[in-house]
């Protein structure tokens, strides 16, 4: 063999994947453009809700998205501080030049890690095993695995009114064979879109009449590393407008001319609901009045401000109409028009919980190829493929989080069991068990994980042992010791005390994070009980493994749906079998019984 993996695409996925397989395995990342590796073609940021956790989780991990992002950010923020543990999350407003260059660097210096400018059309398939690639030009290359991150370059088109041009984003080439082979080897395929709005000219914009939203004034970091890159007080500022009725007039006058609405009508590929096109917003809620964008900066080194959340796939002289009805922008030049676009990805209920593919033995798929959206998603399955791929190579158990233990897992058990038709987005509402799932605590749920896996080196880990220790004799310090003649642990489970108010009562220095743990924890004990209880629980039955071997046509009085769905799903547990939409309790019961009775020493 030439490599032991192969990584296909250098979007954030395959970054991540191809630094995750090169720790142990010789690999090589095949990309369409060495400089356009780790580029942000849409919103230039980093995190955002359930989001900002994710990049949390990916650090804790042994990944590289947060430490990218702690080194290249314009502006970082934290979101809903105010709400509690369980939702606050972090946002960087990210330098679309310096990012990039950094994600590249890591790449450059890694060991065991070649790049390959080329675009892949084919497989090399023998006996339903992938055996390689095939570039464009005929050129073969050999591996024992091969992982697919291929973002929207699937037969990508670019929509803008009445035309169709074929190409990836920012007139990039596309991939214009994979996903027919793909097909030919039997996966089923799946036509979605997404969109990207105007880039303003800064001196064009009239700020005077925006709100300034500024960076949060305390220092935040997405690495567990906690070094501070940026000046907290020289932050670059973002601003909010609002769209007018001049706006919501100019969109629905000319719906028709939209790609989305019948400017072209060969259009199958179904968009995001939770980040829709402005058209879609205005179609979707009539009686609202007025929409919320924002103007952020997209780099220090050039000019553009990114138009968040006027994604459009109107003709040019209609958005010119539209970007000037805003306030500010009456004189907007526009550098960048918006576009949508619209491309292939795979079902993903043909890829196992390990990102494994049914179809295909040693075959990965990771990031938009299954169905997903946002860089912070693709990332994350690109570490969990680069992981499991070599654990594979390694004859070891793939590495599969819970949905008690990651968002990591909630989002891939999401894929696989449910499915998808839109471009999945992770949300906190889709974590049962979120308060688990905090920003504060990613690394003592995950670093055991990434360093049983390679991914961790021995000096981090020894600091991450350390601050686990820390916190543990904390707590058993407060049972010890009275606040104002009160025990110190009820002191501070009361909501008005907190832990800074007694650093003069504790028996050494603590970090800021270490009394943050102690602190939740305490404040939160009976709920995270409760919540934990419930996720043991669901967890028995997961345990409760479902045969490889079953016939769900054997099965007699299973609804015809359920029946339908467990076959392509094939769940491997009775807890996975619940989550599948269509499989209702009485299907579950009727499949319990059948177990017990067919597979009683399984």
């Amino acid at each position: 063999m030439d490599y032991e993996i192969i990584v296909v695409g250098g979007g954030h996925a395959g970054c991540e994947a191809a630094l995750a397989a090169s720790k142990r395995h010789k690999t090589l990342l095949v990309t369409g453009n060495i400089n356009n590796i780790a580029t942000m073609p849409c919103n230039p940021s980093i995190g955002g809700s359930a989001k900002g956790i994710v990049v949390r989780e990916i650090d804790a991990l042994g990944g590289y998205m947060g430490k990218c992002a702690d080194k290249t950010l314009l502006q970082q923020k934290m979101l809903n501080k105010s709400k509690g543990p369980a939702v606050k999350s972090l946002r960087a407003q990210a330098d679309k030049i310096t990012y990039p260059k950094e994600m590249k660097r890591h790449l450059e210096e890694q060991v065991n890690l070649k790049l390959l400018e080329g675009m892949v059309e084919d497989l090399i398939i023998e006996n339903n095993t992938v055996k390689g690639i095939v570039l464009e030009d005929g050129t073969k290359i050999t591996s024992n695995i091969v992982i697919l991150t291929t973002g929207t370059y699937l037969k990508s088109d670019i929509l803008v009114g009445n035309t169709r041009t074929s190409s990836g984003p920012n007139n990039e080439k596309n991939s214009k064979h994979l996903s027919d082979n793909l097909k030919k080897y039997g996966f089923n395929i799946l036509r979605l879109k997404t969109g990207t709005p105007q880039r303003i000219e800064r001196s064009s914009i009239d700020f005077s009449k925006t709100k300034r939203e500024e960076g949060d004034p305390e220092p935040y970091t997405f690495s567990f590393d906690n070094e501070i890159y940026y000046d907290v007080n020289n932050q670059e500022p973002c601003h909010l407008i609002y769209t007018t009725d001049k706006t919501k007039k100019i969109i629905l006058d000319n719906l028709n001319k939209s790609s989305m609405y019948g400017g072209l009508d060969d259009i199958t590929g179904v968009g995001p609901r939770y980040c829709p096109s402005i058209e879609d917003k205005m179609v979707r809620f009539k009686d609202k009045d007025k929409h919320q964008l924002f103007l952020e900066p997209e780099s220090k080194y050039y000019d553009d401000i990114y138009l968040q959340g006027f994604s459009t796939s109107m003709p040019k002289d209609i958005q010119e109409d539209m970007v000037h009805s805003l306030p500010g922008l009456e004189h907007a030049i526009i550098k960048k028009y918006a576009y949508a676009i619209e491309y292939d990805a795979i079902y993903p209920t043909q890829i196992n919980a390990s990102l494994e593919t049914k179809i295909i033995e040693n075959l990965f798929t990771a990031g938009q190829i299954n169905g997903t959206s946002g860089y912070e998603e693709a990332a994350c399955q690109g570490l969990m493929a680069g992981i499991n791929a070599s654990l594979k190579l390694e004859n070891k158990k793939p590495l599969i989080l819970k949905r008690n233990e990651a968002y990591i897992g909630v989002l891939i058990d999401d894929l696989v069991t449910k499915g998808t038709k839109e471009p999945y987005r992770l949300l906190t509402s889709r974590a049962e068990y979120r308060l688990l799932l905090r920003h504060d605590n990613a690394d003592l749920r995950l670093t055991d994980y990434g360093y049983k896996a390679g991914m961790i080196d021995e000096d981090r880990y020894s600091k991450f042992k350390k601050k686990k220790e820390n916190i543990n004799h904390l707590l058993e310090y407060l049972n010890t010791i009275k606040i104002d003649k009160i025990e110190a642990i009820t002191y501070l489970k009361r909501p008005e005390n907190k832990i800074e108010n007694i650093i003069t009562y504790l028996d050494k220095e603590y970090t800021d994070e270490e009394l943050e743990q102690v602190e939740i924890i305490l404040k939160y004990e009976g709920y995270i009980k409760k919540i934990t209880k419930e996720a043991e629980r669901m967890l028995k039955l997961e345990y409760k493994k479902i045969p490889d071997s079953i016939d769900y046509d054997k099965i007699i009085n299973l609804a015809s749906e359920a029946r339908q769905k467990l076959k392509e799903v094939r769940p491997t547990s009775l807890g996975q079998a619940m989550r599948i939409s269509g499989v209702n309790p009485s299907d579950i019961s009727i499949l319990t019984v059948y177990m017990k009775r067919y597979f009683k020493n399984e």
